[in-house]
């Protein structure tokens, strides 16, 4: 693929977008923690009240799971990157947008659930399915610049590793779709139980959890055979 002429001036080594994407990782992962709040019941009653709030706990694990496995997706992703340009830098602020957006919808399906409310839970579902959905083309979106860029790899990348992550980031934005729906037209709670299910899948089908970075496979490859 022919190197663009206009943004040589504009790249860089990847270490300061990693960081600051880091950070920002860092302070959304903690934000989803405050809404779990000491349950306002009288004495005597602190047991059942912790129980009560469940859905607000089921809500944390989905959030927390789903910006854990960004974030390891991320660093997978930005092992396989040498240097940074305009346009990375830019769908990459679109991936932490989006995901900076997460703490809100959780706060969302928490308190619609624990109020019992089956108009407000069906829109706090698909509210959060919205968001999901979102954060998924956010990462079709960097897959997609990656995919087109291929100047920008560590040499050893193979050319259909960064459109294969684009089909799962795709198929992502569509269970979420699908996961909104069901949630607002059939149970809050079916919609609930595929928010939790969803980071599974890209856990098991995250290349960023079980390939080494490209520096460690390098250092391991085993020598060339002299025959």
């Amino acid at each position: 693929m022919s190197r663009p002429t206009d943004d040589i001036g504009t790249r860089s080594d990847t270490s300061r977008a990693v960081a600051f994407s880091d950070a920002v990782f860092a302070i959304i992962i903690t934000l989803l923690v405050l809404d779990l709040r000491m349950p306002d019941v009288p004495p005597g009653r602190l047991l059942s009240g912790l129980l009560e709030q469940w859905p607000g706990y089921v809500a944390y694990l989905a959030s927390y799971t789903y910006v854990a496995i960004v974030w390891l997706n991320h660093k997978g992703a930005f092992n396989r990157v040498k240097e940074s340009d305009r346009g990375l830098h830019w769908v990459n602020l679109f991936v932490l947008f989006t995901t900076a957006l997460l703490p809100f919808p959780t706060a969302v399906v928490s308190r619609a659930l624990q109020e019992h409310d089956q108009q407000d839970q069906r829109v706090a579902v698909a509210f959060y399915a919205l968001i999901g959905a979102l954060l998924c083309a956010s990462w079709l979106a960097f897959f997609h610049y990656l995919a087109r860029r291929e100047d920008l790899l560590e040499e050893e990348v193979s050319e259909r590793h960064f459109p294969a992550e684009r089909v799962r980031a795709l198929v992502g934005v569509i269970l979420y779709a699908a996961a909104g729906l069901i949630g607002y037209l059939v149970a809050p709670l079916a919609g609930l139980v595929i928010f939790v299910v969803l980071p599974v899948f890209y856990a098991v089908t995250s290349a960023g959890l079980y390939q080494l970075p490209l520096s460690r496979r390098i250092a391991h490859r085993p020598p060339a055979s002299g025959r």
